[in-house]
């Protein structure tokens, strides 16, 4: 996979001649292959989400039953013809992918101890491994294809600048991308703290470039510019009109979102334990139970009885006579 990657690189050096146009070449064919993926995962995730208000109901009415939720649930998908995990067919596709690239990009930048390049998985004959061999820049468009832009700056500030805003381009482009896909779907499972960290994202990724071969933010940077134009025809075909599926979806999903805030807590096994924990914040609390104490008291003048014995009862002295009388004086 890694040299058939490469291959797809070198070929289109070739046709080129230009480091960074191949490289854009490449992450521009790798989305144009995965779209398909995209468009049906798209529909089943709308289908899914037009289901929601049903799903929820399912969720209130069998929430102590979880073997017949799902049962009930299995029903429901089977009727409306959904698939859960389709949506997950991009995600799946684009995660080897993306390992595979970052391998190979990052292998292109590869040097030796003397800071000629060494290239991993290109062919040493093709066209891309002569031109990069004995040199220690990959030059194209007036920037160094193998410096991260943090060692970049390091090297040289007024030169760096130039790496930095690349980067920072990409992250308005991740953030144009991160609007798109927000304005269309929103989980009614979402809460608003999620929905801040998914704004952050694009931050969190911009950064991260800072540290990796320019090849890499130039292959990302495509990469968005065709996701964008991508998620824009997705807008154009699911979400124009009132009747279209997109809208049917968002409307289905507001209607959620509606029974999520009636059902506190939610659904399920971890719903009824706050709905329970809440109820039983509620009740008020009884007050300490009086002690009872089984120590017997004895009385006056008697003893403590030993276990199992009974206490026998107090004599009382005779009076006015002595128990022993004197013998008579003689």
């Amino acid at each position: 996979m890694f040299q058939a990657a490469a291959w797809l690189v070198s070929q289109f050096y070739n046709l080129t001649s230009d480091y960074t146009a191949a490289i854009a070449l490449v992450a521009v064919v790798i989305m144009m292959l995965i779209f398909p993926l995209t468009l049906k995962s798209t529909k089943s995730m709308l289908e899914m989400q037009k289901v929601q208000p049903e799903m929820k109901r399912l969720q209130q009415q069998h929430r102590n039953d979880r073997q017949k939720l799902n049962e009930e649930m299995m029903k429901l998908y089977q009727e409306h013809k959904v698939n859960p995990l389709a949506s997950c067919l991009p995600l799946l596709a684009q995660m080897p992918i993306f390992l595979i690239m970052f391998r190979v990009l990052n292998g292109l930048t590869k040097k030796t101890s003397d800071g000629t390049f060494d290239p991993d998985y290109i062919s040493k004959t093709g066209e891309l491994y002569t031109s990069l061999q004995g040199k220690t820049k990959m030059s194209s468009l007036g920037l160094d294809l193998s410096l991260t832009p943090v060692k970049a700056i390091q090297e040289n500030a007024a030169t760096g600048v130039i790496y930095a805003l690349l980067v920072v381009a990409l992250m308005g482009l991740y953030f144009v991308q991160q609007r798109m896909i927000a304005s269309r779907t929103v989980s009614p499972t979402m809460s608003a703290s999620q929905q801040k960290l998914m704004q952050y994202l694009p931050v969190f990724f911009g950064v991260f470039q800072f540290f990796f071969p320019v090849a890499l933010v130039v292959y990302y940077f495509a990469q968005t510019i065709v996701r964008i134009a991508q998620q824009s025809y997705i807008t154009r075909r699911f979400y124009k009109g009132d009747d279209s599926l997109g809208s049917q979806a968002q409307a289905a999903g507001a209607k959620a979102r509606e029974l999520a805030k009636d059902d506190v807590g939610g659904g399920g096994m971890f719903g009824q334990m706050k709905k329970d924990l809440s109820k039983a914040k509620e009740q008020p609390k009884a007050g300490p139970k009086p002690i009872i104490s089984k120590r017997v008291t004895p009385p006056k003048g008697g003893s403590t009885p030993a276990k199992g014995k009974a206490t026998p009862p107090n004599r009382p002295k005779p009076s006015g006579t002595s128990r022993h009388p004197k013998p008579p004086r003689g």
